[in-house]
């Protein structure tokens, strides 16, 4: 049997410190995981319960070049703790959560505000927002083995070398193994999975010309080109 079509490569990422690559099945988002965006985005942390939405496999991108999208004029940067997972089920318990994790990432939900804003007024999707080209600049994986689970630590965005965003991991509303084991309820969670654990406040546009970095301790910086 052969294929109809040729069928497209699998989006995978560079792991650090090996010439192997970590395939990538899914892209998982969460939103609103930090209580001061939370509150910057006109909404009340202390009374939602979690909730996810998706990006492509192939909108992850390690170019280091972000080039900004069509159809919209006002794009946002979102710096994020990426989680990769070597591992999932259904229904995992929130301790057994962490033995799923294969390593961490910095990366950047890049949101196109404006049609984001439109499909929320009109109670549509968000993906026209969330899920385009590139949407996701990100480093290479650290293995949890090199750097350990990721529970606390700076994690900070500057655009042209001025502070966008600041927090810290351990104000996620909603930790790590709580997302692997809420997400597990909903869906089969496999190898390959990523999730995006949200961002702190201080979102904001970016312009063509600018240069983003992100920085989360004990992982690789994210240097991104608007373009």
């Amino acid at each position: 049997m052969s294929y109809a079509i040729t069928p497209p490569s699998i989006p995978s990422l560079p792991i650090q410190g090996t010439e192997d690559l970590f395939p990538v099945r899914r892209v998982y988002c969460i939103g609103r995981n930090y209580a001061a965006h939370a509150v910057e985005m006109g909404h009340d942390p202390d009374k939602e319960p979690p909730f996810f939405f998706q990006k492509n496999p192939d909108n992850l991108d390690t170019s280091g070049s972000f080039p900004y999208p069509p159809q919209s004029e006002d794009v946002h940067h979102e710096v994020e703790l990426a989680v990769a997972l070597k591992s999932g089920g259904k229904n995992i318990p929130v301790d057994e959560a962490l033995g799923h994790v294969f390593g961490y990432a910095v990366s950047l939900d890049m949101t196109r505000r404006d049609l984001q804003g439109e499909a929320k007024k009109m109670g549509r999707p968000w993906e026209i927002g969330k899920a385009f080209e590139a949407s996701a600049p990100i480093t290479p994986i650290v293995t949890a083995a090199e750097c350990g689970h990721l529970s606390n630590g700076e994690i900070v965005l500057r655009v042209n070398d001025t502070v966008h965003q600041q927090g810290d991991l351990n104000q996620m509303i909603w930790k790590v193994p709580e997302m692997i084991s809420y997400l597990s309820n909903y869906f089969e969670l496999a190898a390959g999975d990523v999730i995006l654990t949200g961002t702190p406040a201080g979102v904001g546009p970016v312009q063509r010309g600018d240069t983003m970095e992100a920085v989360i301790t004990d992982l690789p910086a994210l240097h991104v080109k608007v373009v």
